[in-house]
């Protein structure tokens, strides 16, 4: 099919959820994915951070074709192969206890909140006074379910479904004074995102962080870390609360973690896990033969080739190129992030859309965030080359929009 008939199905048929952009892809290799009429495209987004391995990587081919010929689904009713030892490896890596595996971000998110709840009834139940209200942060983003949607900042998100879940209140970003102003015995959960994606890729600061974790131990609240966007190795370390030395009582993984097919975890510790028992929650899907092998696959994968410090090298490198535009252009007024989770914000959201759309145009992936940030999540086996392929690039077309002059042609990837 090509691209208008695609277009015209899915406008007929299709609940319009998605402003999507007017390209269609029908394969991919390595960090380039083709579109319809064969012409490649340097993926600087990687589906919003899920597919670390890049295209076609032969250990996630293997993955599936090994396991789809055995047995892609049982229920949990039964026990599989896949699942300890994949929780086995997401232990060792996170320095938590338990996992408990679903099928997306948005639902190990639900399931950490759920855990708070249920960890303060249990603790409330023991005689300790904790309430049942969480503390989440503006600019925050945690996924798109009811109770994913209250604990996310933007207005957007929660105003069309009000009544959202009650019980959630927003500190200021990084404000130390307001987070311990607005903590209580009645909060059961802090959530946090150690570095924000949607919020336009913006880290958590040291004292902040801290900060919440003292305020935690001081009550029994659970300290939330959702790691959906920036865990499994894109910030160069397995998590990004590790570049902190800050262990959370709970995280959350999901994007990288099975290179496209979904699923997503809920890692936490032994004292948490207490508060969980049989029939208290559960899934259909999660954990399942299929995703469990390929997640596997991408972890040894990501060990096997040292991918954490490739991800440093190449993620320091692109920061500094990055940088190195912002002291030449004005209208690149901050670059921040850690690894392979960096955001350029630009001076104005129409500058940002306009930049988006042309390095599009040279066949160059990327997206905003925040309006006017230019988000950078590419797949791990990124290498200089293709970092130097979309500097020269944002570089050009930067300096036309500055200049108010027309961009340079299309360029040719590396």
């Amino acid at each position: 099919m090509k691209l208008p008939s695609v277009q015209a199905a899915e406008s007929k048929l299709l609940i319009q959820t998605y402003e999507r952009n007017p390209y269609l892809f029908v394969s991919g290799q390595g960090v380039y994915l083709r579109d319809e009429n064969g012409q490649d495209y340097l993926d600087l987004l990687s589906g919003i951070g899920v597919s670390a391995l890049g295209y076609s990587h032969p250990a996630v081919v293997e993955a599936i074709t090994r396991q789809s010929t055995r047995l892609v689904h049982t229920s949990n009713l039964f026990f599989h192969e896949h699942t300890a030892e994949l929780a086995l490896r997401l232990t060792e890596i996170s320095g938590l206890d338990r996992v408990f595996l679903c099928n997306s971000g948005t639902e190990a998110w639900e399931a950490a909140l759920k855990l708070s709840r249920a960890s303060a009834g249990r603790l409330r139940a023991a005689g300790r006074n904790i309430g049942t209200k969480f503390l989440a942060l503006e600019h925050s983003f945690h996924g798109r379910s009811m109770g994913a949607v209250a604990t996310t900042h933007k207005e957007k998100y929660r105003k069309p479904f009000e009544p959202v879940m009650p019980g959630v209140e927003f500190v200021r970003f990084n404000d130390v004074d307001d987070l311990r102003a607005k903590f209580s015995d009645d909060i059961c959960a802090i959530c946090i995102e150690p570095v924000q994606g949607e919020g336009g890729i913006h880290p958590i600061s040291r004292e902040f962080f801290a900060t919440a974790r003292k305020l935690c131990d001081s009550t029994g609240a659970l300290l939330l870390a959702d790691e959906i966007q920036s865990g499994l190795g894109r910030t160069g370390k397995w998590f990004a609360y590790q570049h902190y030395g800050i262990l959370p009582d709970v995280t959350t993984i999901a994007k990288p973690i099975a290179n496209g097919i979904p699923m997503g975890a809920m890692l936490c510790t032994n004292a948490a896990a207490e508060a969980i028992t049989p029939g208290m929650h559960g899934t259909t899907f999660g954990g399942g033969p299929l995703a469990c092998a390929v997640a596997i696959a991408v972890i040894d994968t990501i060990k096997r080739d040292d991918l954490l410090k490739h991800i440093h090298d190449v993620g320091d490198f692109f920061h500094e190129e990055l940088s190195k535009l912002a002291a030449r252009h004005d209208c690149i007024v901050d670059v921040r992030g850690i690894g392979l989770m960096l955001g350029a914000e630009l001076s104005s959201a129409d500058l940002a859309k306009s930049v988006a759309a042309q390095l599009m145009d040279r066949h160059i992936i990327v997206n905003r965030t925040n309006e006017t940030v230019l988000r950078f999540l590419p797949p791990f086996i990124l290498e200089r080359k293709h970092v130097e392929t979309a500097i020269k690039a944002l570089d050009e077309i930067v300096s036309a929009a500055y200049a108010g002059a027309a961009p340079a042609g299309e360029q040719s990837h590396g």
